[in-house]
């Protein structure tokens, strides 16, 4: 659907004021929604690799006469292209906002309900940008009266780096690593805080995503569930067609992936580790990016730091623990997979050659050793180099199968209790 735009100026109270978008549809200028893009969730940190800020108390977006302008979308993370998707002209590692859509109309009592929606990409590439909630908003027959705010995050190595230097580089109290699910933890925060400025209600937010997008739903859900009653935020949660697979990777395994992008940037292991990092951080996206993806460890994924990511969470899910603390909380789950995603997975980074050894080399860039072990083993026999009957080939058709069953299905299955085929 083609859309024609009017300016809309709302005042945010001590946030001061912003101005975005009504959506019309072009044929009928019927009005679809108001869209407010890259709205400031949070303050860029001083260095590469911090965490981003929370917007100070004193901050406003802009005055009655200046107000905030946001009718266009958020900066985007530097990342790899995929397929079609290549954001290179609009990079910036400053990616701290989001897209937000409201409906038209008066707001209900309370404020309209909140979904909360985090884009996905396999934690390594991704943008709120690619899509829109106007259509759904605006079509009276899919009554779908709420506000949708979508982060941007840091991906890939900007988001999900950890090392021993960079925890010798943190600030006070904070622990390294895991700011992309940081990132997605601040913006849900200022969702709460701002959802009734926008119409809406912070007593129903709804946190929700797709592929890596769900992944994050669960590891925000688990952080949620750690934290006092008093300080929680997930009440429902939709995880769609992802899951977590295996525990996350431990200290000496992002270590180890932190010593390849050093090797590869022909950084010295030897130096002192201000240095590294001051290297490091000098260097252009661009240049870092493509060192990141030429690694063997070429997947920049979350690490058990006991911070964000419990150290037995996957020990938790096991003894019932969580689903029990899940239970106590009162919190709903919808949740689903796509039946063909494995060919999409088979498209990501896939395997170099056509033969066993290389799917084994690509499924140890996602995780560990043991487990990616027991998986040769298990689907392709005691040697692991039993190609499966119906299995086309190594690099494609195992790749995508393996992939997919390690991420939209099994925990998915195994929490709802469904059988999980062999």
């Amino acid at each position: 659907m083609e859309h024609s735009q009017q300016p809309y100026r709302k005042s945010l109270a001590h946030r001061g004021y912003i101005e975005g978008v009504t959506l019309h549809d072009k044929t009928t200028n019927k009005p679809l929604c108001h869209y407010f893009g890259g709205l400031r969730y949070g303050l860029p940190p001083s260095q590469r690799w911090h965490r981003a800020q929370k917007l100070p108390d004193s901050y406003t977006y802009g005055s009655q006469t200046q107000p905030g302008r946001c009718p266009g979308t958020t900066n985007v993370c530097p990342q790899p292209s995929f397929l079609n998707l290549s954001f290179g002209d609009n990079w910036d590692e400053d990616c701290f906002q989001c897209n937000v859509w409201v409906p038209t109309g008066t707001p209900p009592p309370g404020g309209w309900p909140v979904l909360f929606f985090i884009h996905g990409g396999f934690l390594q590439f991704g943008s709120p940008n690619t899509f829109s909630a106007a259509e759904l908003l605006g079509d009276a027959r899919a009554a779908f009266d709420a506000i949708v705010v979508m982060p941007a995050y840091r991906v890939g190595i900007f988001g999900f780096l950890a090392s021993s230097e960079l925890a010798a580089d943190a600030a006070p109290g904070a622990v390294p690593g895991n700011q992309g699910f940081w990132d997605q933890r601040l913006a849900l925060e200022w969702t709460r805080d701002h959802a009734a400025l926008l119409g809406g209600n912070p007593a129903q937010i709804t946190i929700a995503g797709y592929s890596a997008g769900a992944y994050s739903v669960f590891y925000q859900l688990a952080y949620d569930l750690g934290l006092p009653d008093h300080r929680a935020l997930v009440k429902q949660a939709c995880i769609f067609s992802n899951s977590p697979a295996t525990q996350p990777r431990s200290a000496a395994a992002a270590q180890a992936q932190f010593d390849e992008v050093l090797d590869a940037l022909h950084i010295p292991r030897s130096l002192p580790p201000p240095d590294k990092l001051a290297r490091l951080r000098a260097l252009p996206a661009k240049t870092l990016l493509a060192a990141a993806t030429a690694v063997p460890t070429h997947q920049f994924r979350p690490w058990s730091d006991d911070d964000f990511v419990s150290a037995r969470l996957f020990a938790a899910f096991d003894d019932g623990s969580f689903a029990r603390r899940l239970a106590a909380r009162r919190v709903r789950i919808l949740t689903g997979e796509c039946r063909d995603e494995r060919h999409l997975y088979a498209s990501w980074f896939p395997p170099t050659a056509n033969s066993p050894a290389a799917l084994r080399a690509r499924l140890l860039a996602d995780y560990h050793r043991p487990a990616v072990d027991a998986l040769m083993r298990l689907y392709y026999g005691p040697s692991g180099d039993a190609l499966p009957a119906g299995c086309a080939d190594w690099d494609v058709d195992a790749f995508g199968r393996v992939y997919a069953d390690m991420q939209p299905r099994p925990r998915r299955r195994r929490a709802s209790r469904l059988p999980l085929p062999h």
